[in-house]
């Protein structure tokens, strides 16, 4: 597909999105930079989706991962997720990396031991992915709802070279809302805080998602990059 062909695609889909994000509009009304927009305004839209359409913008968005293997080593490690809930489908993301040779995987959620109040230790860990289909990976429901597979194989995140992160809403200086448990945040915190080059944080969304500013916490890790259906941007 050529960009223009792409770039037209996006200018078609795109009116719809913009009319359910009007900040006019009372129901959902999107806050001012100084308070984050609530989460179920992004969900809601994301749900309204069909899988037609979703699709159409996963492919469109995989379009400029071509930008992201210029950073790459090959055989690059990439964690990658489940879209159980609406978001932009990651299957592409994982045809891309059997097609480039990259190593996929996947977060596991409560791999760890618990604290002695019982706590969930929050940091993920990630496992291998062998199959070139993500319908076709045995997985588990865990608690918290979110798809996932159990292997003995399990790397810690500062393995990985990079990690797509998901997202409810990400502003235009990388600062990424999540669903509000914290995982990513905690798993990512000690080498964001070291500085280190890697793992690099790639956001994968809807363009509807990004949103002038958000509100951050100093414990909040920024993304290093963000691919949505328009393109690739680095912070």
């Amino acid at each position: 597909m050529s960009k223009n062909t792409s770039q037209q695609q996006s200018a078609t889909l795109r009116p719809k999105i913009t009319e359910v994000f009007n900040p006019t509009k009372k129901d959902g009304e999107i806050a001012d930079t100084l308070s984050n927009p609530p989460r179920r305004q992004f969900t809601r839209q994301r749900r309204q989706l069909t899988d037609g359409e979703r699709r159409q913008y996963a492919r469109m968005a995989s379009l400029h991962l071509v930008k992201l293997q210029q950073r790459l080593a090959p055989h690059a490690r990439i964690g990658l997720y489940y879209d159980g809930f609406g978001e932009l489908p990651t299957q592409p993301l994982l045809t891309w990396c059997r097609r480039l040779g990259y190593l996929p995987y996947l977060p596991v959620v409560g791999s760890l031991s618990r604290d002695n109040k019982d706590n969930m230790d929050k940091r993920l860990r990630f496992v291998p992915i062998y199959q070139s289909k993500l319908l076709n990976i045995p997985t588990r429901i865990h608690s918290l709802g979110m798809k996932q597979n159990h292997h003995r194989r399990l790397l810690w995140a500062r393995e990985l070279d990079v990690i797509i992160c998901p997202l409810v809403a990400v502003d235009k200086s990388g600062n990424r809302m999540g669903m509000g448990g914290g995982f990513y945040d905690t798993t990512l915190s000690k080498s964001h805080q070291a500085g280190a080059k890697k793992p690099l944080k790639i956001g994968w969304c809807y363009d509807f998602q990004v949103v002038e500013q958000l509100e951050h916490e100093a414990w909040d890790v920024p993304l290093d990059g963000l691919i949505t259906p328009s393109g690739l941007r680095w912070f």
